[in-house]
């Protein structure tokens, strides 16, 4: 190792949740995350400056809000690199107004662990800086004394930058599609943006995901137009539900086999009532898609409607099912009968541009369009059972249809949401997904343009105990998936990747999967996206 540097002095920021729980809760593992980090930039004898402090009142040293994040970043340099460390889940707006104004080198660092969710909230920042077009460098390590994080962070010392292998990415023209495959999914493309559609948001930038909001003009030159709708409108329609109605959708779930873990302290564990609530509040989200014309809508469901009702889990992965309880109009009428209603978790709008076009792309190809993005929580190599790949551990609260589990609906559970994030309770729709052949993406912005990568995949199934032994270091509430990226390491897709979501969906084999990559990257190819392949196609 090389005595000098160029850079002799960082200062470190670490953005929080707003929620007070969740940071209180997070607090040691950060500390323990930021004396890890600290001693790997002593090896290079680099002086690390916390630009902010812990707060003894509060119970945490994360910067909380916008508020104190723009606070924060008015006392400091601009010309001093900067290192924001992420041990936890953060909201991307508390630190992103600073950065955009900052001149020196930037590097963002996550642990690599799937208990506090470091490296997703490490993504999504990432994500909003390359939409912001923000410079930036970035690094994760599980204890930051691995080779490649000590040789990489060096790299960033002496030069302010980092170079990962992106060798595993192609643009659209490297790669040879079949004629007949380009030609379908342009006349989809075409078809799609003529007949236009519109996109339901209830309340835009869920958690301060910057990354997640596509810019209207952008996003019509698609043909996909948004609605502004309000998650208060949402609570008043669920009010309109009787209580019969949501029976009738319960029952259905009953009688479809799913399971749910009750108790009886409302506080703690999930309740028979919140679970009827939540049935209201599917019902309610059906009715108003129909009410304004969309065919894709996204709750924010974080902010807002916690305080308020049951957690929007359970709706969402019954809207993204085609195969759902019936919800009928005040006149009786059923209403998107024998079709999901593509729901984007989190109001993440590149999933709702993606998912819509995937499902009804899928079903011209004559496979189940059911899909659903997934935060990329962690993984691990895993050798046994006739498997030996590194495998994601990909999970999403909401969003995930019952379709893709092991059993359907059978291999169900809906498990209550932590107290500590969601006061008034509600369940997941939990499960396993089941092994198969699947198409992944990533819809995101970049230089004012729309990109897309995508690639092909597959879900693996894992032992019993391997699979409960990744749950109890990530959320036991939550439906799971081991995914296995074809051709894509893990430090590959990190170093790619512009969200904390990643879009999946079945295909019945490996090659109607590599076939229907290639009419959805055309497609998306003729409706102005810029197309980029991950990994092997073949």
């Amino acid at each position: 190792m090389s005595s000098s540097q160029k850079i002799n002095k960082v200062i470190l920021v670490a953005s929080g949740d707003s929620r007070l729980p969740a940071n209180q809760q997070c607090w040691d593992a950060q500390q323990n995350m930021e004396s890890l980090l600290g001693a790997a930039f002593e090896k290079f004898g680099v002086k690390v400056e916390r630009a902010h402090q812990y707060n003894p009142t509060l119970g945490h040293g994360f910067i909380d809000s916008q508020k104190m994040g723009l606070d924060v970043f008015r006392n400091i340099d601009p010309d001093t690199p900067l290192v924001v460390a992420e041990n936890v889940w953060q909201y991307s707006h508390h630190v992103l107004p600073g950065m955009t104004t900052h001149r020196a080198p930037i590097l963002t660092v996550a642990n690599w662990d799937g208990t506090w969710p470091g490296l997703v909230g490490m993504l999504n920042l990432n994500g909003s800086l390359t939409k912001a077009g923000v410079k930036y460098s970035t690094l994760w390590s599980e204890n930051f004394d691995d080779e490649f994080f000590l040789n990489k962070l060096e790299e960033w010392l002496f030069t302010g930058d980092i170079a990962h292998d992106k060798s595993h990415v192609r643009s659209y023209e490297q790669v040879n599609i079949p004629f007949e495959l380009r030609s379908a999914g342009a006349a989809f493309a075409k078809k799609f943006r003529a007949d236009k559609a519109i996109m339901g948001v209830f309340d835009e930038g869920c958690m301060g995901m910057y990354n997640a909001i596509l810019p209207d003009h952008l996003l019509h030159a698609t043909g996909l137009f948004k609605e502004r709708l309000s998650q208060s409108a949402l609570y008043a329609a669920m009010l309109q539900v009787t209580n019969e109605e949501a029976e009738e959708v319960f029952d259905w779930l009953l009688n479809q086999g799913m399971a749910f873990d009750w108790g009886t302290n409302p506080a703690t564990e999930l309740t028979r009532e919140q679970t009827l609530e939540q049935c209201k509040m599917y019902i309610a989200a059906g009715r108003m898609a129909d009410d304004f014309g969309c065919s894709t809508i996204g709750i924010q469901y974080q902010q807002g409607l916690k305080e308020l009702t049951a957690v929007s889990d359970l709706a969402e992965g019954l809207l993204n099912a085609t195969h759902r309880p019936p919800i009928y109009n005040k006149t009786g009428s059923e209403l998107f009968a024998g079709r999901a209603i593509p729901h984007f978790n989190e109001v993440d709008e590149c999933a709702g541009l993606d998912g819509l076009l995937t499902y009804q792309l899928w079903q011209e190809l004559g496979m189940e369009g059911d899909n659903t993005l997934h935060d990329i929580r962690w993984g691990e190599h895993y050798k046994g059972d006739g498997i030996d790949e590194f495998v994601w551990v990909f999970m999403i609260s909401g969003a995930v249809p019952a379709s893709h589990l092991k059993g359907g609906y059978k291999g169900a559970k809906s498990m209550r949401q932590p107290p500590m994030f969601f006061p008034k309770g509600g369940g997941t729709l939990r499960g396993v997904s089941k092994a198969g052949d699947l198409v992944w993406s990533r819809v995101y912005v970049k230089d004012n343009a729309v990109h897309c990568d995508l690639g092909i995949g597959k879900a693996v199934e894992l032992p019993e105990e391997e699979t409960n032994r990744r749950w109890a270091k990530t959320n036991m509430q939550w439906p799971m998936m081991h995914g296995v990226l074809s051709g894509v390491t893990r430090d590959q897709l990190m170093a790619q990747h512009q969200s904390n979501h990643i879009h999946v969906v079945y295909a019945t084999n490996k090659e109607a999967a590599i076939k229907a990559c290639f009419t959805k990257a055309a497609a998306f190819n003729e409706l102005g996206l810029q197309v980029h392949f991950c990994g092997d196609l073949q």
